[in-house]
């Protein structure tokens, strides 16, 4: 007896169930069904979205190397054409790496001031990868040394000569230069000493830190050597440096 009751109550929760849900499907039967199709509609639109993504970075990969053969065939005004097309039509990475290569073209060829606007284009640019957007922006800075005051150069790479930041080195050595071009051995110096200390510092950029530096104590020999008294026995005037000599040999090392 038992058994046929519950078997009975089994049957009624099912009846029951089954009354419920036909009751939602009148209710509301529309609406998840609308759901249902937007659901399939927004997968597939990812889907489609994802596989035009994945066609334009291929087919911009394949101009981007076409670009770089015609460079490497010696055809620097297809080369640029073709360049400047991807800067202007592809996704963002390869607009950014186009941009890049372009900008070494013209810097190349002289046309620095050309070099320097596309260097600050990518240097600003919201979209690009900040790695890219540092170098950029590094060789933005380095087009200026000799043309812009001392600085104006400092500014635009003390971010990038921070201990954090991955172009430190080379931020480093622009500083050294320009600091050296502008006859300021002191702040070169500075640069130079956090190179040669930086054990992670490519090897060429420590090779170029010594040669800088060796420069700048050929100099303050030579300077150091003009400022001897004369054999006759005339008055001499002494130099900042040489009225504290105390300093002098923190500054050879």
């Amino acid at each position: 007896m038992a058994n046929n009751e519950d078997t009975l109550m089994r049957e009624v929760e099912e009846e029951l169930r089954r009354e419920r849900m036909e009751q939602l499907w009148k209710t509301y039967g529309s609406y998840f069904l609308a759901a249902a199709v937007a659901l399939v509609m927004a997968v597939a639109g990812y889907k489609f979205y994802q596989s035009q993504q994945l066609a334009a970075a291929n087919s911009a990969g394949q101009a981007y190397e076409e670009a770089i053969a015609l460079i490497d065939e010696k055809k620097p005004d297809e080369a640029r054409k073709a360049l400047a097309d991807i800067t202007k039509n592809a996704p963002d990475g390869y607009q950014a790496l186009a941009r890049l290569r372009l900008a070494a073209l013209e810097a190349e060829a002289g046309e620095k001031a050309k070099a320097a606007v596309l260097y600050e284009e990518l240097a600003s640019s919201s979209n690009a990868d900040p790695l890219l957007k540092s170098f950029a922006k590094l060789q933005a800075a380095s087009l200026k040394i000799g043309e812009a005051g001392f600085t104006e150069v400092e500014n635009r790479l003390n971010d990038l000569a921070a201990d954090a930041s991955p172009w430190r080195a080379a931020a480093r050595e622009l500083i050294a230069l320009a600091a050296f071009k502008a006859g300021k051995h002191d702040v070169a110096r500075r640069s130079l000493e956090q190179i040669l200390a930086d054990r992670t510092a490519p090897n060429d950029v420590r090779e170029r830190a010594q040669v800088i530096m060796a420069e700048i104590i050929s100099a303050e020999l030579a300077n150091a050597a003009g400022q001897a008294p004369k054999a006759d026995g005339a008055p001499k005037t002494e130099t900042p440096a040489e009225a504290a000599p105390s300093s002098a040999p923190a500054q050879t090392k």
